[in-house]
């Protein structure tokens, strides 16, 4: 997707270098990273908040019983147990205050009492049952249903990167499935090693080397369309896909195919989203009987 974005951001922009639009790519790619460690951290100041906020409660000028004795299920559970117990983890948490503490916005505020007056918040503590999975379950709903539901959270994000709010979606899987692991991981990098930056690099240069050549393919099998008439965002995607078949000799074909026929369910109508499915299938057979797609290995093909 990051590869798809930057393709498309190059070819809006008529003087930029394939070089240097290849470094813009790698640094979004990279803030990916950056995007988990920002969204994690917001988790540490919402603790901290709470903590605040029962204990504050105590001090009120005719305080209710359950101010001076509150369920402190929300701050005293094995999420926030595991969550905490890394103070190196914590300090690099910290640093990302100016994101949600160091701004006009009073976000963590905000969402806290948005949580507290939630169904989800409710039924976690008159729930009587107590397990870890059940604590980590409860964080990980009102993650994905109330903080990264939050339009001021996405304006935040949107502020330091245009490209956040749809790597939110990812990153929220990602960070779900660690928790789900009792694990609070600080990414070094979205990539899992060189050959995946190269793969990057790869599509991104060679789907621009090729645009024209993979360009007269769209026009020679879009018969009944206009090349005008295809949104720049699904010529990007056939001739990604193209790429991937002709050039990346270890990818299955079927993989490729895939892979573009779930792209093409974000990021086109449903019209187009048959559309590019049924050229790329129809490419795929003529490749095949000209002996393009040279593929390394068996059944890749």
């Amino acid at each position: 997707l990051k590869v798809m974005q930057s393709l498309y951001t190059f070819k809006s922009k008529k003087d930029q270098s394939i070089s240097s639009g290849e470094a813009d790519m790698l640094k979004h790619i990279e803030d990916i990273s950056k995007l988990q460690i920002v969204v994690v951290s917001f988790l540490l100041f919402l603790f901290r908040h709470a903590e605040n906020f029962f204990e504050d409660n105590k001090s009120k000028f005719l305080p209710k019983d359950e101010d001076i004795n509150p369920n402190l299920k929300f701050i005293q559970n094995s999420f926030f147990k595991f969550f905490l117990k890394n103070k190196n983890q914590i300090r690099v948490f910290e640093k990302y205050s100016v994101f949600w503490n160091d701004n006009d916005h009073d976000i963590v505020r905000k969402i806290f009492m948005e949580i507290i007056k939630s169904e989800l918040y409710i039924k976690f503590l008159n729930d009587e049952e107590v397990s870890d999975e059940k604590d980590i379950k409860f964080f990980n709903n009102i993650l994905n249903d109330i903080i990264l539901n939050n339009k001021i959270l996405h304006h935040i994000l949107e502020e330091n990167s245009i490209y956040w709010i749809d790597d939110l979606p990812f990153v929220a899987t990602i960070i779900m499935g660690n928790f789900k692991n009792k694990k609070v991981i600080i990414p070094k990098s979205v990539f899992k090693n060189q050959s995946d930056k190269k793969f990057a690099k790869d599509l991104f240069r060679l789907t621009i080397k090729n645009d024209r050549s993979y360009e007269k393919i769209i026009i020679e099998k879009a018969k009944n369309w206009d090349l005008d008439r295809i949104a720049i965002m699904d010529q990007i995607m056939i001739k990604m896909a193209f790429c991937e078949i002709l050039n990346m000799s270890e990818l299955p074909v079927k993989v490729s195919l895939n892979e573009y026929i779930e792209i093409s369910k974000y990021y086109s109508t449903s019209k187009s989203k048959m559309f590019i499915n049924g050229l790329i299938d129809s490419a795929i057979k003529d490749f095949k009987k000209e002996n393009m797609i040279n593929k390394v290995g068996r059944g890749l093909m």
